[in-house]
């Protein structure tokens, strides 16, 4: 890490490269991250605390990176954001593609004390699969069923071939529950228990979340960390205070406002290697959408230079993908999509038979947010009145595809193919218009996954994927955001994983 911010174009090429009781404590920080008594090290992290600990429940949103503190995943990737062995310590596929066997390191017990072997994987991914409230089982579509072969082998059976699976079963989808908390799934989403790193210790929801160094995780000797507070984040314009006073020791997610006060405080701020994109989702299955000459209109109406100084402060990019230049995914050939062009937009409307301002659609979105105003603006200027409303329950609506315009913003997969089908398979949950998908967006996606990851025409299927997806007229991809980091300096480096937040190997001086 380092001080001087790089713009996120700079960090986006480094990407290639059981139950217990709840608490009722009371919550009151000490003064110092290393002073404690017995020379404890503890890490004191602000953040928006996940409204549910299932990790099946809280699905593939940033908060996996929060309920990662206690549980450990099947699989893991690393700094190239190529899969890596976590609980599992191989895996192999059959001849045909068609099977994937992962063998579990020999030992592993959760916080709880179950041991966790090939059943317990089995039961995971079947509950995954299969629980009402699951937000993974749109994840997990390649998976056909799933058999323990033993105590440590545990085989995935597919429905096609999908050489995807060691980067799917990471730490957004196969995060591994103990099976005996999971026999009561409402207490296990309010009081985690797993094999991760950290074993929880008290927590009163909506306030903190208390972890100490779990003894048992099958990488504890790399873990340097005996104690996580996790709290509720301030407001944005006192966390810099917050953290140069020693109340918190490290925030993900640090406003491009708050950057310049974070610096002159003497703090480490730093862009983690994540994708992260804005996007304005449209339902063509609803009018005005349902016209595409409409949806050409706003394509050309979208000025992301201007998102990208008034929404990030200078230090995001614009972009037409959900990846980053320089990701394996990137698609060259897809850069200058929809090139901002007001005239053209005017003009289409005007062959189409629209008056100025005769369009008028509801615009809602999930907060009061200044890329929302911008993209209301510039959609007026070439004659589409979009009334903003903020909705507190907008995931609700949003899922349920009953929205007709939005944004939305997204951190990338492990695997790039789920990605893409989040965002524009039939099933897809960032795609506005589900059941539509794009054409020749399913054969480039089967083309895609068949491919092993080792495969010279890898790269080049992806981006066949990427181009043949990015003409759906349900995205209009606007801006990449900056992602910082700010902490003290007494924490050192963390590992720079793409998309993750991982404490392996972080220390905390005095």
């Amino acid at each position: 890490m380092t001080r001087r911010f790089t713009r996120l174009r700079t960090a986006a090429a480094a990407l290639l490269v059981g139950a217990l009781a709840l608490t009722a404590c009371a919550a009151t920080p000490a003064s110092s991250s290393s002073d404690d008594e017995g020379g404890e090290s503890v890490l004191r992290w602000a953040a928006t605390l996940p409204a549910h600990w299932d990790p099946i429940v809280q699905g593939s949103g940033f908060g996996f990176n929060l309920t990662a503190l206690a549980y450990a995943s099947l699989t893991e990737i690393d700094e190239k954001g190529e899969a890596a062995p976590g609980l599992a310590e191989s895996w192999d596929y059959n001849a045909e593609g068609t099977a994937v066997t992962f063998h579990l390191r020999e030992g592993l017990v959760f916080q709880d004390g179950e041991p966790l072997n090939a059943e317990a994987v089995k039961l995971y991914i079947e509950r995954a699969k299969t629980q009402e409230n699951s937000a993974l089982f749109g994840d997990l579509t390649s998976i056909e069923s799933v058999t323990a072969d033993s105590e440590t082998d545990v085989t995935v059976h597919l429905n096609q071939v999908d050489h995807q699976i060691p980067l799917l079963l990471g730490k957004r989808t196969a995060q591994i529950t103990s099976p005996l908390a999971a026999e009561d799934p409402a207490k296990l989403d309010q009081w985690p228990v797993g094999a991760g790193p950290f074993t929880v210790t008290e927590y009163v929801p909506e306030s903190h979340i208390y972890f100490e160094k779990n003894p048992d995780y099958w990488d504890a000797d790399n873990i340097h960390i005996d104690r996580v507070e996790l709290s509720t984040a301030p407001d944005p314009s006192t966390l810099v205070a917050s953290i140069k006073t020693g109340v918190y020791d490290f925030a993900y997610g640090l406003a491009p406002a708050q950057y310049d006060a974070a610096i002159d405080a003497g703090l480490d701020v730093a862009t983690h290697p994540v994708y992260s994109a804005s996007n304005l989702s449209l339902n063509i299955n609803k009018a005005p959408f349902d016209d595409p000459a409409v949806v050409d209109a706003v394509r050309h109406a979208i000025d992301r230079d201007e998102l990208v100084e008034k929404v990030t402060f200078g230090l995001g990019y614009a972009t037409t993908q959900p990846f980053p230049e320089g990701y394996i995914a990137y698609d060259d050939e897809s850069e200058d999509l929809w090139p901002y062009d007001p005239e053209e937009s005017k003009k289409i409307l005007a062959d189409a038979g629209y008056e100025p301002g005769e369009i008028v659609v509801d615009f809602v979105v999930s907060a009061d947010a200044v890329i929302n105003e911008v993209i209301q603006a510039q959609l007026a200027a070439v004659g589409i009145t979009a009334n903003i409303t903020v909705a507190p329950d907008w995931a609700t609506p949003f899922f349920a595809k009953d929205l007709v315009l939005s944004t939305y913003g997204t951190t990338g997969r492990e695997s790039p193919v789920q990605t893409l089908t989040a965002h524009f398979g039939k099933d897809g949950p960032l795609n506005l218009s589900s059941p539509y998908v794009p054409e020749g967006f399913d054969e480039a996606i089967k083309v895609a996954r068949e491919t092993p990851l080792d495969s010279p025409d890898y790269a080049e299927n992806l981006q066949d994927a990427t181009r043949a997806g990015l003409q759906s007229g349900a995205l209009v991809f606007t801006v990449g955001t900056p992602t910082l980091i700010v902490k003290s300096p007494k924490v050192s480096d963390l590992p720079q994983i793409p998309g993750q937040i991982s404490l392996t190997g972080v220390t905390i001086s005095d």
